[in-house]
């Protein structure tokens, strides 16, 4: 028999919105919502119902967010052509600012099991990171530019790639683009 929900619940963790919303995305082991407007990101604790912390990404349009799978790093993606890293455990603002783009980044993504990051946008590019976090907290994240992919996506209207998604245990991203194609590389 199919499963019947019963009762239904619902909350709002927070009243108005503080902005046109651009993204988000929810903590990985803890009750925690990462919503992004267009200049901050806002953490909310679910339970509490109460504004944890704002992040200051210093970008001058939010498009995307990734919260790693510790759960203590945010990669923030903007139409500047950057992407910010923040450490949760340090500050609320960006721990390293990444510009390796030449068009707005629309996407950012970490890889659930392994230590790599990609970012993606307009350009059609997909770029490749390691990133390395450490459990020792006296360490900083090392993070590294590993492969650029190109010419998969066609820029379309100006619209490059739109998503990246890394598959749950292989080092393979799935990519999608404007031009209505999807790739999965698989040599990454």
């Amino acid at each position: 028999s199919p499963l019947l929900f019963t009762k239904g619940a619902s909350q709002q963790p927070f009243g108005k919105s503080k902005g046109e919303m651009a993204a988000a995305a929810f903590h990985p082991s803890k009750p925690f919502l990462f919503a992004a407007t267009v200049k901050d990101v806002r953490i909310y604790h679910l339970v509490k119902q109460t504004m944890v912390k704002k992040l200051q990404p210093n970008v001058k349009h939010i498009t995307s967010i990734s919260v790693h799978p510790t759960g203590d790093h945010v990669i923030v993606g903007s139409l500047d052509r950057k992407h910010v890293w923040f450490d949760l455990d340090l500050s609320s603002k960006p721990y390293k600012s990444l510009k390796y783009h030449t068009a707005a980044v629309r996407t950012v993504a970490y890889h659930p099991r392994q230590p790599l990051m990609a970012s993606a946008g307009d350009s059609g590019a997909v770029h490749i990171f390691h990133s390395r976090v450490y459990d020792d907290l006296m360490r900083n994240p090392l993070v590294v530019p590993v492969k650029i992919l190109r010419g998969a996506h066609a820029v379309t209207r100006r619209l490059g790639v739109l998503k990246v998604e890394w598959h749950p245990r292989m080092p393979w991203i799935f990519t999608v683009g404007a031009d209505g194609e999807a790739w999965l590389y698989t040599d990454v």
